[in-house]
């Protein structure tokens, strides 16, 4: 059975691992990089292992490296984290090939829902609602195209097959645009994700984006945890995520997550997955499935009390969830917001030496954060230092919660996107609930023109 773990990840995932696998009396070896050698997180492992140079092709991304390291150190598990490998169907298998436990689903899982068109053909299946649109790749005839696109009603929206993170996108108003924007999306596909297929949707002028997060056993039984908000994006990256989504039916919202955990029973899914969603005009859509846990994982813990990631352990060591869908509920309202080492008017990343960090405190503010006075920020990786996190009683009370939160974390010797995110909290329209997603950079748009 697992009895050391080994964490092929960096930052403050890397730490909350740990302390999920000191929670379970686990052992843990922290891999790292030349660029993380003196973060202290490296040592409040057990054992740590530096596998390569700054660069993540010659250490976080670099599966022989991760798989040599875990044998080098006597590890039988994995924990991928976020990012990374965390969703590469290859190293999934190749870690279950060397004999070792991947903590996170089997690499089939991973494969049939990081190809979108197939995972809405899954999704279809379970009765998961999804964007309307064709489940398959578009043909390469292009009258075939403007077909589906008619068929489809414009505006629609040119997907890649094996995107994500915002990439691999392009939205089409008319049929003049049609034989351009395909062969541009496909080229950026294949560039990207080496995979040049492409797929159609109805496209969505003024969605939210809702999220629901599940967790499946390796024994047939399933449950989602409830929804978060996700809405306040830039450039489709997160920057502020809540729990529950204001606004929304409960009655609307249990329908579709017994959906996603009948889904994750129809697939054989198991560990911690999360089902993302369009949600406009009373109805969900779906998009894509994360197989891993996500960066807004906390915000459902703070309002379920399910450790998330410990269930994560506990799934990949074959124990059967003892979590009950009737037993679980949602307890006040939770808030996150993910403190980036940037700029808060340019966002251009901010590297360097902290010279001071004072974390906030009192009840129900919790910080995820692997840095503290003297870490150095390198510029190597993804900017986000810390994320704050706060519950209140209802959204109101967590909004001046999270106010208060903001204004007592000092943060010197780099800049960080804290203004930006106390500019967030006092903005009418996110303030009253319920804005889109492009309602940020709507936002930000108008401060630059201001």
């Amino acid at each position: 059975m697992m009895k050391r773990v080994l964490i092929a990840n960096r930052g403050e995932i890397a730490l909350r691992i740990q302390r999920a696998c000191r929670y379970l009396g686990l052992e843990t070896v922290q891999i790292f990089s030349e660029a993380d050698r003196a973060a202290g997180y490296v040592a409040s492992a057990d054992q740590s292992l530096c596998i390569g140079l700054a660069a993540p092709s010659e250490s976080y991304l670099n599966i022989p490296r991760l798989i040599a390291a875990a044998r080098l150190t006597g590890a039988d598990a994995i924990h991928p984290g976020y990012g990374f490998l965390s969703e590469n169907a290859a190293f999934s298998r190749a870690v279950t090939e060397a004999g070792l436990i991947f903590v996170g689903p089997t690499p089939e899982a991973i494969e049939a829902m990081g190809d979108k068109i197939s995972a809405k053909r899954l999704m279809r299946q379970s009765d998961v609602p999804c964007v309307p649109g064709v489940d398959g790749a578009l043909p390469d005839d292009l009258e075939k195209c403007r077909s589906i696109a008619e068929q489809i009603g414009y505006p629609v929206i040119i997907k890649a097959a094996g995107g994500g993170g915002g990439r691999g996108m392009r939205i089409l108003h008319d049929t003049s645009e049609l034989a351009e924007g395909v062969a541009m999306t496909r080229d950026e596909a294949r560039r990207a994700f080496a995979n040049p297929d492409v797929y159609m949707e109805k496209f969505l002028p003024a969605p939210r984006h809702v999220e629901i997060q599940v967790l499946a056993d390796k024994h047939g039984h399933a449950v989602w945890l409830g929804e978060r908000d996700c809405s306040m994006q830039r450039r489709h990256q997160k920057v502020v995520e809540e729990a529950p989504a204001p606004g929304i039916p409960r009655d609307l919202v249990a329908s579709v997550g017994e959906r996603c955990a009948a889904a994750c029973r129809a697939i054989g899914y198991q560990g911690a997955g999360t089902f993302e969603f369009l949600y406009e005009n009373d109805a969900f859509y779906f998009i894509e499935m994360n197989t891993r846990v996500q960066v807004e994982h906390p915000v459902t813990e703070m309002v379920s009390g399910i450790d998330i990631v410990a269930w994560q352990l506990r799934i990949a060591a074959g124990e059967p969830l003892t979590l009950t869908q009737d037993g679980i509920a949602t307890r006040g309202h939770a808030m996150e917001c993910r403190i980036n080492a940037e700029d808060p008017h340019t966002f251009r990343p901010s590297p360097g030496r902290i010279t001071r960090w004072q974390p906030p405190g009192g009840p129900d503010v919790r910080v995820e954060t692997h840095i503290e006075s003297g870490y150095v920020v390198p510029p190597n990786y993804d900017s986000m230092i810390a994320k704050i996190i706060v519950r209140g009683a209802d959204r109101a009370d967590a909004i001046r919660r999270m106010r208060a939160a903001l204004r007592e974390t000092v943060s010197e010797g780099i800049a960080t996107n804290i203004p930006l995110h106390l500019e967030i909290l006092d903005d009418p329209a996110f303030v009253a609930g319920g804005a889109g997603i492009h309602h940020l950079e709507t936002l930000l748009s108008d401060r630059a023109d201001g």
